[in-house]
């Protein structure tokens, strides 16, 4: 007989056996929790979308970066490596009938193909959050408010993680007052996004022989960056109305988040710039304080997208957060939620002429919302005992031949080792289960 072949997970996937699906479980729950707190009604889509709705919105090379086939039908289709574009396609198709603001949000599973590296696998699971229809800062705010107080949920606090702010439309206005034309904004974008991982020549380089720039220029834009903080961008671009204009609408975006109590958690960056290309204002990602993680979360406005995918011009803002580097964040600062089996209860049968009876009980104390399990049929007493330890079972009901003559069962607590005993009639009888165990 041949040896039968082993099958070793595919690189940058996991596996979510129950120690790991519990911390899994336990971010989407608190993820569903914060997004209702705040409104917001959850929505999901395909895992497959045709190829174009992403190359339409990011270029044909995103194409790279995909797990992209043509189908049986001939279709050139794509897992989906981002929600927001499903999005814009599921709203295209149905937002004119709906009230505005809609508040949605969705934790899909995500795709892409890229080297697999410390926080960044080739699938994984997003919270994404959606306001689409709000115009204003106040919209920004809101949902930047919904990440971070997702995270302070987990147990994150102002020492743990830090939002950096900024806004592309003040970037552009800046870029332009020193003297970068519009037609080379978007490349100057790219530069700025990796100022702080890129050497002080490497970036002056990039942007007089990739962008074009004048030298001067050039390095106007890395002074700049080297001291990027709002009051200083004020003063010295005092001058220029557009700089000025959107510099009060970052103040009045600053503000909500203090009104709402989170002031403290973000940090205005002009750095920040988000390498999508959709989106139109005000930007932000999340990043642990100490800076040992990438960015944990991003987002931003991006009001042109549904209209790109044939929807109508709706203004939205939304961010994706993911599980991968947020789990590595939370077993850092120990976190992460301890596993524990358990059962509300264990059925002992101390011989096999109880087992029918044991399979009874069972039945009405799950359909009373208890969970419950029994031993396998010809165990001993003693290891029935021991499996039901190995269950975590808060208590043990034991079936033995006396007890049942009296039509009574045996129930012992395993914290205290309490004995007492129960009518078999509150078993197979037993009020429904309303609460937590």
């Amino acid at each position: 007989m041949s040896k039968a072949r082993e099958f070793a997970r595919l690189p940058g996937f996991r596996d979510f056996p129950p120690e790991e699906m519990a911390l899994r479980n336990h971010l989407f729950d608190v993820w569903r929790r914060v997004s209702r707190r705040y409104g917001f009604l959850e929505y999901d889509g395909p895992p497959l979308e045709e190829l174009e709705l992403y190359t339409q919105k990011s270029g044909d090379e995103i194409v790279g970066q995909l797990y992209n086939f043509t189908d049986k039908g001939g279709r050139e289709v794509s897992l989906r490596p981002e929600m927001t574009p499903s999005l814009a396609r599921i709203l295209g198709e149905r937002s004119r009938a709906m009230p505005k603001p809609i508040r949605w949000f969705s934790i899909p599973q995500l795709f892409r193909y890229e080297r697999q590296q410390r926080g960044r696998l080739r699938e994984h699971f997003q919270w994404n959050v959606d306001l689409v229809g709000a115009d204003g800062v106040e919209a920004d705010a809101e949902v930047l408010a919904v990440a971070l107080d997702g995270l302070r949920e987990l147990g994150l606090g102002v020492d743990d993680i830090r939002a950096r702010v900024s806004d592309r439309r003040l970037l552009a206005s800046i870029l332009t007052s020193i003297g970068v034309p519009e037609s080379s904004l978007v490349a100057t974008y790219a530069v700025v996004d990796k100022v702080e991982r890129e050497p002080t020549e490497r970036t002056l380089e990039r942007l007089t022989e990739e962008v074009g720039l004048a030298d001067e220029v050039s390095r106007q834009i890395l002074e700049l960056f080297r001291e990027p903080e709002l009051e200083r961008v004020a003063r010295a671009f005092a001058q220029d109305p557009e700089v000025t204009r959107r510099l009060a609408e970052m103040r009045e975006f600053l503000g909500t988040l203090e009104d709402l109590g989170l002031a403290d958690f973000v940090a205005f960056d002009l750095t920040i710039v988000r390498g999508l290309a959709y989106y139109t204002g005000i930007v932000f990602e999340v990043f642990d304080a100490q800076g040992e993680f990438r960015a944990i979360c991003g987002g931003g406005r991006y009001d042109d997208l549904l209209e790109l995918v044939g929807g109508e011009p709706l203004s939205a803002v939304g961010f994706g957060m993911g599980d991968v580097v947020l789990a590595d964040l939370l077993a850092d600062r120990k976190l992460v939620p301890d596993f524990q089996r358990g059962v509300d209860h264990f059925i002992v049968v101390i011989g096999d002429e109880q087992a029918s009876l044991a399979r009874r009980v069972a039945r009405a104390l799950r359909d009373a919302g208890r969970s419950v399990v029994y031993g396998v049929r010809g165990q001993s007493v003693r290891k029935q005992f021991s499996a039901a330890a190995n269950e975590g079972a808060r208590d043990v009901i034991i079936l033995g031949p006396d007890e049942v003559a009296r039509q009574v069962a045996m129930l012992r607590d395993m914290a205290s080792g309490d004995e007492r005993e129960v009518p078999l009639a509150e078993l197979l009888d037993p009020k429904p289960q309303t609460g937590e165990s």
